[in-house]
């Protein structure tokens, strides 16, 4: 149980950062307690991922103190945040899955023998016992990335815990997870917390807040709104500390009558998978599922032109579509929000604009010159109607959180007015959920817009 007699285990106090206009973090605060769970709730923007950079040593606080046990500290490094015992689980894996689980499990400190020799066997039985002291039972010498999601995290779980991490932070964990992986999460937290380690939740999952935390602190728009105990307050009122309103709309399903047969699929096939026939209606959204394995993925880049056809027809509006890879794809109609958006769907090294606008720099040139001034107030659209800050244009797509981070690739069909956008497997990962995870944000739904003629989405599957 938490330890509230105590000074806090990790203290943050009056934390600042700013990037270029945008301010991210303004003044805020945070504590945690031995044997806490503490969740930190927010919409997208509100400054959470920025807070744990900081708390990482990823990004340096322009103001404001941190303590450790009451001693003020300097994170200037991940090194120093290793030091200080703070680990952070992030949404996104920092894993190498081409390497085995004991390679992981030792990154950077590999046990050597004789002559600075690696020593596999030692590093295999250590790792054995980092895994089992979290009840894992995870193959050493397996490849990281024959792993599911959830096994890969608690492989990332082991490694914190081995360093005699205090602070956890967990950032969406339960994101990626199968139901049974999120219960195995959810006794590997409770015995962390019998075990006197602090815990950082970041959800935007409810149920799960209310399952774990003790106390829940809330952010919005980079500033501190308030820290309860959970049990003083509802659902409701944390809604309402993060958006600033009472929240009455709701998004309620509204039935809608289909048009016309927009996308005709007709045994189509890859090397993978096929042959499958289907056929989408205008403005209709349908879902694909399938356990991993069953071919979803590998339809998808069929479509999308990202792998080779051995076999079949695809038409949109009537024409023909066959393209021979991805630019052609989009040439037809086509736009595709991916999975793996870090490698796969974004520039995170270029800005917001360029991400947004990268499709569709050949709709704004007239005499050979791209007009910027258009381009800007056509990609400052998008990231109005999908509440993204427009002062982040300029900014680096990285520094963005997750879900906004997902709402700058689905702008990027926004605004190439794609007539048929496919959302791989698990499209709202990152996104913001609120009241019993109904969404409220009219904005993010494409198929109310006239912008996208169907809408497919791939999704479910776990690896068993």
């Amino acid at each position: 149980m938490a330890d509230t007699t105590s000074p806090p285990l990790l203290r943050l106090e009056g934390i600042s950062k700013r990037y270029g206009a945008t301010l991210a973090l303004n003044n805020v605060r945070f504590d945690l307690f031995a044997g806490e769970v503490h969740a930190l709730m927010g919409e997208n923007g509100a400054g959470k991922s920025t807070l744990m950079k900081i708390l990482s040593g990823n990004e340096q606080r322009d103001s404001g103190v941190i303590f450790i046990d009451g001693q003020e500290i300097d994170i200037r490094t991940p090194r120093d945040a290793r030091k200080y015992g703070i680990a952070i689980i992030h949404q996104e894996l920092n894993t190498v899955p081409d390497m085995t689980v004991a390679e992981n499990l030792f990154l950077g400190q590999e046990p050597t023998a004789f002559a600075g020799i690696l020593d596999r066997k030692r590093m295999h039985r250590e790792a054995r016992e980092k895994l089992d002291r979290i009840n894992a039972d995870i193959d050493p010498q397996a490849p990281l990335g024959s792993l599911s999601i959830g096994r890969q995290q608690m492989v990332e779980i082991a490694r914190a815990v081995s360093e005699n991490a205090k602070v956890l932070v967990l950032d969406e964990p339960t994101a990626a997870l199968s139901r049974a992986e999120t219960l195995q999460l959810y006794r590997l937290i409770e015995q962390m917390r019998q075990d006197g380690v602090g815990m950082v939740y970041i959800s935007h999952r409810m149920e799960e807040v209310w399952q774990l935390a003790n106390r829940v602190t809330v952010f919005r728009d980079g500033t501190w709104i308030g820290t309860e105990i959970l049990g003083n307050v509802s659902t409701t009122d944390i809604v309402r500390m993060m958006v600033g309103r009472q929240i009455v709309d709701l998004y309620q399903h509204e039935p809608r009558t289909p048009g016309k047969v927009l996308l005709e699929v007709r045994d189509l096939a890859g090397s993978a998978t096929g042959p499958v026939s289907f056929e989408v209606n205008a403005g209709e959204v349908v879902s694909m599922s399938g356990l991993v394995g069953s071919g979803r993925t590998e339809v998808a880049r069929l479509l999308f032109g990202a792998d080779p056809r051995t076999q079949g027809s695809v038409r949109i509006d009537g024409r023909t579509s066959n393209p021979v890879d991805p630019t052609a794809a989009i040439a037809d109609g086509i736009g595709m929000v991916t999975e793996d958006r870090k490698t796969q769907g974004l520039f995170l090294g270029h800005s917001v604009e360029h991400n947004i606008d990268i499709s569709s720099l050949d709709n704004f040139v007239a005499g050979g010159v791209v007009k910027r001034k258009t381009i800007r107030a056509a990609v400052l659209e998008q990231m109005r109607r999908l509440r993204l800050r427009e002062n982040a244009v300029e900014l680096p797509v990285s520094a963005l959180s997750g879900g906004n981070q997902q709402k700058a690739a689905l702008a990027r069909w926004l605004l190439r007015d794609s007539r048929l956008l496919i959302l791989e497997n698990r499209p709202a990962r990152g996104y913001r959920r609120q009241k019993g995870n109904l969404r409220t944000d009219r904005q993010a739904r494409p198929r109310r817009e006239s912008h996208f003629g169907d809408l497919l989405r791939f999704t479910g599957g776990h690896r068993h």
